[in-house]
């Protein structure tokens, strides 16, 4: 029993020993998708379709996006079984990504179905691919096609559900998950996820009658104004739940209702251990540092908080507001520099960058960026006035150098031209542009420009004036 003897029985048209010693092989090894295309292919010779179909089923288990299988089962099923065609068609189709495709295909399939167990599997995945679509309002009426069938699955009811909410429906996605109740759905998922509706929509009373998460009766206990019975089961799962962000939420939440900001704060420092950058955090703050009337850290975290939600505009004036309560705050300045800069306000960012300059005259960052925009708009006497000072901080910078250079080239300041590039040959030894600086160096030196004082002295000035 080997591989080379099923492949010399099928090379010799042998296709039933073919067929008994790929057999034999796949029994050893059921998982093997060549094992199991080799059986496929020599069912179909042998004419048994229904063998063939079986194996190339047993494939998609494995691999739901191979191609070959759907091509074969369709072939199979074409002229036997109409529903099943269409609906391999339309898999296919999902698979290569065209879903418009799948979305004719799978209409098609509705149409030549005989049974209701074959038209709610249809119609519940033509839901799901006016979904992937986008097409929400399709798919919510599609979903409530399969509503009306007998077995529907609980996942319909959630999809529903959540549709309903994206489409700012949430009356209809609480009545949804109601009627999924009690179409003898009582379940878990549904359940929990009926407690949170009812909580986001301000009914904790029947929230809390419907879920068996601790957290979310917590949660429910707190948003009827009945903390001191939050604060008991808060205190009865210490050490249990300590390894779950919402624990340290709702802690915060109980210590912001008892007017205990410290601790709230210490709360949501511990939330933010297990959800890195959560945009609960930064509002959880804001809110607490508005009680405290510290309207510097609320606009700070309001402005964070809006960046993760990805708010830039409204960000960027919660950062100003901040700005005209304190405005030595390094972080907040380069924050502003960098979002306006982002934004394209380009002359706005530089105030900030030059103000960062003066308050940290270490910042090289605000200073390169100073000296590109002057650049940019052509100023060079106040490009080498920020380059000089970048040359100040570091020295053996030879990018700073060669941006020198050819600052006073542009100024037509020869003698500081050829100082800088002969400084820039000195230390950019194995630079990608030392050859070019050199043959620049060259031309420059044979070339009749009106001579101004040199770098050395432009240093020796810079000096002076600190």
């Amino acid at each position: 029993m080997s591989l080379q003897t099923a492949e010399q029985f099928e090379e010799n048209e042998q296709y039933t020993q073919a067929f008994e010693e790929y057999q034999k092989l796949y029994n050893r090894n059921p998982k093997d998708l060549s094992l199991l295309e080799r059986l496929g292919h020599i069912s179909m010779l042998l004419d048994n379709k229904d063998q063939a179909a079986e194996y190339y089923s047993k494939i998609l288990e494995y691999d739901a996006t191979n191609v070959l299988a759907y091509e074969q089962l369709m072939d199979i099923y074409v002229t036997k079984d109409k529903y099943k065609y269409y609906i391999y068609r339309g898999n296919l189709h999902s698979v290569e990504h065209k879903l418009e495709h799948a979305i004719n295909d799978y209409k098609k399939a509705i149409n030549v179905a005989q049974e209701d167990k074959e038209m709610l599997s249809a119609r519940f995945v033509l839901a799901t691919l006016y979904e992937q679509t986008g097409n929400n309002l399709k798919a919510i009426d599609e979903y409530l096609k399969v509503l009306d069938y007998e077995e529907t699955p609980q996942e319909a009811y959630i999809k529903l559900s959540n549709l309903y909410v994206k489409e700012n429906a949430a009356p209809s996605a609480i009545e949804i998950l109601e009627r999924g109740r009690k179409n003898g759905l009582d379940l878990t998922d549904i359940k929990e996820q009926l407690a949170d509706l009812y909580l986001k929509n301000g009914n904790p009373e029947k929230a809390i009658e419907v879920t068996s998460d601790e957290l979310t009766k917590v949660k429910c206990l707190l948003d009827m104004g009945r903390e001191k019975e939050a604060y008991t089961k808060l205190e009865e799962m210490e050490g249990e739940y300590d390894h779950i962000a919402q624990f340290h939420s709702l802690k915060a939440q109980y210590y912001y209702m008892t007017k205990d900001f410290d601790k709230a704060l210490e709360c949501v420092n511990k939330f933010d251990e297990f959800e890195k950058n959560s945009p609960l955090t930064y509002q959880m703050r804001a809110l607490i540092y508005e009680e405290k009337n510290d309207d510097f850290n609320a606009h700070l975290n309001w402005g964070k908080y809006n960046l993760v939600r990805g708010n830039k505009d409204i960000a960027i004036n919660e950062y100003l507001n901040a700005y005209q309560l304190k405005n030595d705050d390094l972080d907040l300045l380069n924050t502003l520099a960098m979002l306006l800069e982002e934004s394209g306000d380009k002359n706005h960012a530089m105030e900030f960058y030059e103000k960062i300059s003066k308050l940290d005259e270490t910042d090289k960052k605000s200073l390169q960026k100073l000296a590109e925009f002057r650049e940019s708009i052509g100023d060079y006497k106040a490009q080498t006035d920020y380059l000089l000072k970048l040359y100040h901080l570091d020295k053996r910078n030879a990018a700073t150098v060669r941006k020198l250079g050819e600052a006073y080239e542009k100024l037509r300041n020869k003698p500081a031209a050829v100082e800088c590039y002969e400084k820039y040959l000195e230390i950019g030894k194995g630079n990608p542009d030392y050859s070019k600086i050199r043959h620049k160096l060259e031309k420059l030196n044979n070339t009749e420009m009106q001579e101004e004082e040199g770098f050395i002295d432009k240093i020796m000035k810079w000096f002076g004036r600190e």
